[in-house]
């Protein structure tokens, strides 16, 4: 069967958007009060989480690893709406609006996976799982030393690339993990 990534990740991103909708009908916008460090170390804690499983082999708490990908995808596409609506200081956002901004930084971080899926030849198929945690994991230890240098960077990539990176990452390990396929 021949593999179709951009079919295969929109497939992921449309669940973790569905999911992300329908939470944002029952809380709203809450997660608007979060300044962007707290959203890094949500991300943080689902990325650990993922890791400590992966190394002890087993969980005492059934929510399944997937759950905390597409969290980890979920949490950064808030971190990328509250960079773009930086001194906006609205809670309440309406959902069209909210999933206006989902749609804009998926089809976005999308482009840019697409860009470098063609330059790197799809090389993450042949990562494992536990390569792409730890990857992410990286990418927010990166974020948070970017947070605590005030945003800025002598030579490196901003916040959001790391946003959209730990995106394309969880994406392929929900892809890996068969995720794209479920009903």
């Amino acid at each position: 069967m021949e593999k179709n990534t951009e079919l295969e990740y929109k497939a992921v991103i449309s669940k973790c958007k569905a999911l992300f909708e329908k939470k944002t009908s029952d809380y709203g916008t809450a997660w608007r009060i979060l300044r962007l460090p707290s959203i890094t170390d949500q991300i943080y804690i689902k990325a650990q989480r993922i890791r400590s499983i992966q190394e002890k082999g087993t969980q005492k708490i059934e929510d399944n690893l997937q759950g905390e990908f597409i969290g980890i995808i979920n949490y950064s596409v808030m971190a990328l709406t509250q960079l773009a609506l930086e001194g906006d200081d609205r809670l309440e956002l309406t959902t069209e609006e909210v999933m206006e901004h989902y749609e804009k930084h998926a089809q976005e971080t999308m482009d840019l996976m697409l860009n470098k899926n063609h330059d790197y030849g799809e090389a993450w198929r042949q990562m494992r799982v536990s390569s792409i945690t730890d990857i992410i994991l990286m990418k927010l230890l990166r974020v948070k030393q970017i947070e605590e240098n005030k945003g800025n960077t002598l030579v490196s990539e901003g916040v959001d690339a790391n946003y959209q990176d730990m995106i394309n990452y969880a994406v392929f390990a929900l892809i890996l993990m068969g995720f794209d396929k479920e009903k």
